[in-house]
């Protein structure tokens, strides 16, 4: 499972963030050229996250394609696939950018007041947000 090298990075990023919070959710672009399997990837991090304020986050993966141009014919087109083939000709020869990116996208906080007796002063929280 490559995803747990990518999980680890982008738990690293979480803690710096979340301090002492609970972490409920987490949003991730990450590249198709990463070729990361969106179920793989949240038990990856679910690994990585034992024992921390992440340990329960679910992890919503957002792929970013790849930008192509084709040398054959010259066309301009986003692809899911990391080595695409040019959608108008069908040609091989395709030069491919972007795709290749990882970022924490936001960060969401346990609602602790939602769980709290009314009576009690409530905690503070935090909704999704970009990071």
């Amino acid at each position: 499972m490559h995803e747990m090298s990518y999980c680890e990075g982008v738990l690293e990023a979480v803690l710096r963030r979340a301090g002492d919070r609970q972490v409920s959710s987490i949003g991730v672009r990450i590249g198709v050229i990463h070729r990361v399997v969106a179920e793989a990837f949240q038990q990856s991090f679910e690994i990585a996250a034992m024992g921390t304020v992440a340990s329960a986050a679910v992890t919503k993966i957002t792929v970013l394609p790849v930008h192509g141009h084709c040398m054959e014919c010259r066309a301009e087109f986003h692809a899911t696939d990391p080595a695409p083939a040019c959608p108008e000709c069908g040609a091989l020869e395709v030069a491919v950018e972007g795709g290749d990116e990882v970022v924490l996208e936001w960060v969401a906080y346990l609602d602790i007041a939602a769980e709290v007796d009314d009576e009690q002063v409530h905690a503070h929280s935090h909704t999704p947000q970009e990071v």
